[in-house]
């Protein structure tokens, strides 16, 4: 997915297209997504709503979020501190893979995940239904500054 307000555009057009109505806050709350550059906080997006729409309000922003998410346009994802933070991302099943140090995340794919996963569900009688794949660490750039 694109980064920048390009991504809060195909948030838009993808919350059109699954049926949902595109008000001007949602509007607001996916542009806000879109200016992200990597994973967020819920805090960094009250900080830039207050910026760039004053009167846009928290349980508005909560709404949207949790909205985009059922759709699968934002995920949460769990940080290594306990918090966790959310990321506009493709609706196809990925995986992401953070940078501790600035914030991006990638989307990764599969990476032979399934041949673990069906190991397991064999091994263990167990019966996956879902999963999901959050891996931290140093990306390029950051690692390319320190060098």
């Amino acid at each position: 997915m694109t980064v920048g307000h390009a991504r809060g555009g195909s948030l838009l057009t993808a919350l059109s297209d699954a049926g949902a109505r595109v008000t001007e806050p949602r509007r607001a709350v996916a542009a806000l997504i879109g200016a992200q550059d990597g994973h967020f906080t819920t805090a960094q997006l009250l900080t830039a709503a207050r910026l760039e729409y004053p009167g846009l309000g928290r349980a508005t922003i909560f709404r949207a979020l949790d909205l985009f998410t059922s759709l699968g346009f934002v995920e949460r994802m769990d940080l290594p501190g306990g918090g966790h933070a959310w990321v506009a991302c493709e609706t196809a099943h990925h995986h992401h893979a953070i940078c501790t140090r600035c914030g991006r995340s990638t989307e990764v794919d599969d990476h032979g995940l399934a041949d673990v996963l069906a190991s397991v569900a064999g091994r263990s009688g167990f019966r996956v239904t879902t999963h999901r794949l959050e891996v931290f660490g140093t990306c390029a750039s950051c690692l390319a500054a320190t060098a």
